[in-house]
């Protein structure tokens, strides 16, 4: 693959654990691409990271970054609370942007924020990188290619027992329904509806039940769902969040076998076709978002290239959420 010669120098607006390993390495290894300026409220905090990950420039204030002309593309790393907040701020630049997942904590702030870089024709991505993972790519393959037949149905269930965080009560940002409606269904279920949709098509019906079982928090603990997808296939998840196992299992079930792995464990994908088994195991990066920023560079070179995750994609994973949630 051919770079374009410009570099393209990144902002990041929220300097938090995400970007710490999972992210913010990967703009800076990433061929082409350079991080030349950060934001945190914070101005200890942000100093303290500017410094760690050697970065020249920081700021407290977000239009500063924004409007820096030695800042290029944005990625908005902040809680989903702010994401419309400073991705409405970022389109009025002219500037690409990636924002963390979910886009918003709704549907309706997910269409103002994906509106708004559409009617300018900017690039807008989302940080759902599960997308651009080997390990979920292998799977994709085996589905595109027929390995289970015609898919049927998809299951999911990923339940864990409460942190010692909820237990004691102490204020988390991601079981607050003020940010997070569904609690961690928002910030982990999210991952899962959206992957599911990148390997069967957009949902065109979804329903769920959403509860609160344990009191702990503002936020949900408990949500089941069903849906199908505009292809006829049918899926099904619970996600619980007071449950005394740790279990992240999907299946799909196809009319020739069935695919078994887990978003977010570490465990191989388990192939079963007649009378054929293949477990696979396969390494995520180190940093690991690297996949999904290496494919925005690849976008910037060729546009021809769609990237896999993008603002229209992350807008329909909100609207499903908020179906199942009851939310619309």
């Amino acid at each position: 693959m051919k770079y374009v010669s410009k570099e393209i120098k990144w902002g990041i607006i929220g300097c938090g654990n995400v970007t710490e390993v999972k992210s913010g390495p990967a703009y800076k290894i990433t061929c082409g691409f350079t991080i030349s300026a950060v934001m945190r409220r914070d101005a200890k905090k942000v100093k303290d990271y500017a410094k760690r990950h050697q970065i020249d420039t920081y700021y407290t204030d977000a239009d500063q970054l924004i409007n820096d002309p030695n800042v290029d593309a944005v990625y908005i790393a902040t809680p989903p609370d702010s994401h419309k907040y400073y991705a409405l701020k970022v389109a009025a630049a002219g500037k690409p942007c990636c924002i963390e997942k979910p886009l918003s904590p709704s549907y309706a702030d997910s269409l103002e924020v994906y509106n708004a870089f559409k009617d300018k024709n900017i690039p807008l991505f989302v940080a759902y990188y599960r997308r651009s993972l080997p390990r979920f790519l292998k799977i994709k393959s085996w589905i595109d290619t027929g390995l289970i037949g015609q898919v049927r149905h998809i299951s999911s269930h990923l339940s864990k027992p409460p942190s010692e965080k909820d237990l004691s009560k102490t204020y988390n940002w991601r079981t607050d329904d003020k940010i997070a409606p569904g609690g961690y269904f928002d910030d982990l279920a999210s991952h899962e509806l959206d992957l599911f949709t990148y390997f069967f098509g957009n949902i065109k019906e979804a329903h769920g039940v959403s509860v609160n079982q344990q009191n702990l928090y503002s936020a949900k603990d408990a949500v089941t769902a069903s849906w199908v997808h505009e292809n006829g296939v049918t899926g099904s998840g619970t996600w619980n969040f007071g449950c005394s196992e740790h279990l992240d299992k999907v299946i799909i079930y196809g009319s020739k076998g069935t695919i078994k792995f887990s978003v977010f464990h570490d465990n191989p994908i388990v192939l079963k076709c007649e009378d054929r088994r293949k477990e696979v195991y396969i390494e995520n990066p180190n940093h690991i978002q690297f996949p999904h920023v290496e494919n925005m560079r690849f976008y910037f070179d060729d546009p021809s290239q769609t990237h896999p995750s993008t603002g229209e994609t992350a807008l329909h994973t909100s609207w499903v959420m908020d179906k199942i949630l009851g939310q619309i």
